[in-house]
């Protein structure tokens, strides 16, 4: 394995832990969405698509908002690179202050993506909602309608520094690769068996 596992081991590693095919093809869709984003920035292309399709790898154990740190654990625990563990941790909304992780209940840490490939991921996140590519819009709107407006508030501001730095709004990049983007036959082929 080079530094960074590539996709088909990334896919293995996610079917190993016990993801569902639903969650598979998620982050099979947020890895198209991340590479789009990443194809204009300085960004390390093989973390970015590693980050991306094991962001929520914690998913195989929990569904909670812990998610994240289940999987940055499992991470570790499989000796993957720390820059990826912390795309893992960082990869809910736009990063998790310390404020709201005193609410969530989760462990004090740092959860804010700092790193252009833990931006990237955590925002190809947000505009893919299943398996289908959402305005970012879309996620601000689920977490006001929580109650979480400083997430929200996060979430646009992110949105706002990647598309500048990309030259243009990422809601357009993103909604270009269509509804539902075209997965690799590997992703395809993990998510029918």
């Amino acid at each position: 394995m080079s530094r960074y596992p590539n996709e088909r081991q990334c896919v293995t590693l996610l079917d190993r832990a016990g993801c569902t095919k639903r969650v598979i093809v998620h982050c099979c869709t947020v890895k198209a969405v991340a590479v789009k984003f990443a194809g204009m920035m300085d960004a390390d292309m093989k973390l970015v698509v590693a980050g991306a399709l094991l962001h929520d790898i914690g998913r195989a154990k929990d569904h909670t908002v812990m998610h994240a740190n289940v999987g940055a654990d499992m991470a570790e625990r499989l000796g993957l690179p720390e820059e990826l563990v912390s795309i893992i941790r960082k990869h809910t909304g736009a990063g998790i202050d310390d404020l709201d992780a005193e609410e969530l209940g989760i462990p004090k840490g740092d959860y804010i993506p700092r790193t252009i490939e833990e931006k990237i991921v955590a925002h190809a996140d947000n505009m893919v909602s299943d398996n289908r590519i959402v305005p970012h819009s879309h996620s601000v709107g689920k977490l006001r309608m929580k109650g979480s407006d400083r997430g929200a508030d996060r979430i646009v501001a992110l949105h706002r520094e990647l598309s500048r730095m990309y030259g243009e709004d990422l809601d357009n990049v993103a909604l270009s690769l269509g509804d539902s983007p075209a997965l690799t036959a590997l992703c395809v082929a993990f998510a029918g068996k």
